[in-house]
C-alpha cells in the first residue's frame, strides 16, 4: 500500500512546507546544542539544565497570551513574527559567551517556540476544514519526524569534526531555516483576526475554563511517555538491563521510521470526539502494556531475550504515541471555541513544555529508582489518564459546541486572500 507523506496542494501542503524548512535545522540543533554550550560557549551541564527549565516555564506561561496576540492580530502574520524571533535568538547563540546572555537568548527562544507553535495551529484552524485537521496534523507530525532525522544525520557529521566551525555552521542552518520557515506561512492565506471581545468576557478566557483545564492536564499526564525514548529507556537499557547498548540508537531509529511511516495512518480514522476519546483511551491500553514489556526486559537472562522485549516494548510505545498525537490534535481544536483557537491552542500545548521539565525527573526517579514496580506504576498512570480523558472532553463537549456555534457565527473564522 502506498503511503501518502503529503497533503494535498493548497495551504495544507505549505504548512508541511513550513514544518520541514525549520525541523531540519532542529534535528541538527537538537544534536549538537549541549556540546556546543559546554565546548565553545564553556557553560556547565548544570549551567545548561537550569537555563532550559526556566526557559521552557516561562516559554509555557507565555504561550497563552502569545496565543491570543494571534487571535486578535491574525495568526499567520504573528507566525512569521514569531519564527523570526526564533531564528534571532537562534544566531543569537553564535555570539554569547556567559552564562547570562545564554539565559536571555534560550529564555526567547523558548517563548518563541511555545508562541509560535499556538499560533500555527491556530493558522492551520482558520485554513483547514475542521474534519481535515487531525488528518494534515498527522502530515505534519511525519514530516517533522523525517526532518529531524535528517537534521539528526548532519549534526552527526558536526560532532564527526568535533570544531567550533562545525557547531557553528549547524546554529547558521537552524537560523536560516526559520527564516524560510517565515517567508513560506506568509505565502499562505490571511485569516481573519478576532475583531472584539463580548462585553465581561475576560481577555484570556481559557484560564477560567475549567473543563478544558482539565483535559490539558490529563493530555500533559499522557505527554509524560515524551522523554521516555530520550532519555528514560536508553539509562535503563543501560543500567538495569544486559541488552547492547547500541540498541538505544536503534530503538530512536524504530520510533522515528515508524512515526514518519505509519502516523498518517493511524490518524485517518479520528474524525470527531467519539473517534478521539477511542484513540486515546486504546493508546493507554497500549502504552500499559508496553510498560510491562518494557519492565520485563530487567529479570535476568540472555542479551538478546533482553534486546527482543525492548524492541517489542518501542513498537508497542510507538503505536500507543501515535494513537494518543491524533486523539489529542482531534480533542483539542473540537473543544477550542473558534474565536479564541490561538490562546486555547497556546494553553493546551503548555502539556509539551511541562513533559519536558518535569518528565525527565519524575520518570529517572519512578523507573530508575523504583525498577520494575516503576513500570507498572506509570503504565497505571498512563491507563488511568486514558481512561479518563472520556468523562473529561464529555464534561466539555457541551460548553465548547455551544461556544462554537456562537464563534462561527462572527467573523473570526473568515479567511482572506493570500498576501
Amino acid at each position: 500500500m502506498t503511503i501518502r507523506t503529503l497533503p494535498p496542494p493548497g495551504p495544507p501542503r505549505r504548512l508541511v512546507a513550513a514544518q520541514l524548512s525549520n525541523s531540519v535545522g532542529d534535528g541538527a540543533y537538537y544534536v549538537c546544542s549541549a556540546l556546543y554550550f559546554t565546548r565553545v560557549v564553556g557553560l556547565s551541564p548544570a549551567q545548561i539544565g537550569l537555563g532550559l527549565t526556566v526557559a521552557w516555564a516561562v516559554g509555557s506561561v507565555a504561550g497563552v497570551p502569545l496565543g491570543a496576540l494571534a487571535d486578535r492580530r491574525g495568526p499567520r502574520g504573528t507566525s512569521a513574527a514569531l519564527a523570526v524571533a526564533t531564528a534571532a535568538s537562534v544566531f543569537a547563540f553564535l555570539l554569547i559567551r556567559s552564562f547570562w546572555a545564554f539565559m536571555i537568548a534560550v529564555v526567547v527562544y523558548a517563548t518563541a517556540q511555545c508562541g509560535l507553535a499556538a499560533s500555527r495551529q491556530a493558522l492551520l484552524a482558520g485554513l483547514v476544514p475542521p474534519e481535515q485537521r487531525t488528518g494534515v496534523l498527522a502530515h505534519l507530525q511525519s514530516v517533522l519526524n523525517g526532518g529531524l532525522a535528517l537534521g539528526a544525520a548532519l549534526g552527526g557529521l558536526a560532532l564527526g569534526a568535533d570544531t567550533e566551525r562545525a557547531y557553528l555552521a549547524v546554529f547558521v542552518l537552524d537560523g536560516a531555516g526559520f527564516l524560510v520557515c517565515a517567508a513560506v506561512l506568509l505565502r499562505l492565506p490571511a485569516v481573519a483576526p478576532v475583531t472584539g471581545r463580548a462585553a465581561g468576557e475576560p481577555r484570556l478566557a481559557v484560564l477560567r475554563d475549567r473543563p478544558y483545564a482539565l483535559v490539558t492536564l490529563l493530555n500533559a499526564i499522557l505527554l509524560l511517555r515524551m522523554p521516555l525514548l530520550s532519555l528514560a529507556i536508553p539509562l535503563w537499557i543501560v543500567e538495569r538491563t544486559h541488552a547492547p547498548g547500541w540498541l538505544v540508537s536503534a530503538l530512536f531509529v524504530l520510533n522515528t521510521a515508524a512515526v514518519m511511516l505509519f502516523q498518517v495512518r493511524v490518524a485517518r480514522p479520528v474524525t470527531d470526539l467519539d473517534s478521539a476519546r477511542r484513540a486515546v483511551r486504546v493508546s493507554g491500553l497500549v502504552m500499559a502494556v508496553s510498560c510491562a514489556v518494557f519492565a520485563l526486559s530487567a529479570l535476568p537472562g540472555p542479551a538478546w531475550a533482553a534486546a527482543a522485549l525492548l524492541v517489542v516494548g518501542a513498537v508497542l510505545q510507538a503505536d500507543g504515541e501515535m494513537r494518543q498525537s491524533a486523539g489529542s490534535w482531534q480533542i483539542g481544536f473540537s473543544l477550542a471555541p473558534p474565536d479564541r483557537m490561538g490562546q486555547y491552542q497556546g494553553f493546551f500545548a503548555t502539556g509539551v513544555p511541562v513533559a519536558r521539565t518535569a518528565g525527565p525527573l519524575v520518570l529517572t526517579w519512578l523507573l530508575l529508582g523504583w525498577g520494575i514496580p516503576g513500570w507498572l506504576l506509570l503504565g497505571a498512570i498512563l491507563l488511568a489518564a486514558s481512561y479518563g480523558m472520556g468523562p473529561a472532553v464529555r464534561r466539555a463537549g457541551p460548553v465548547r459546541q455551544e461556544a462554537g456555534q456562537a464563534g462561527q457565527a462572527g467573523p473570526a473564522g473568515a479567511v482572506g486572500q493570500p498576501g
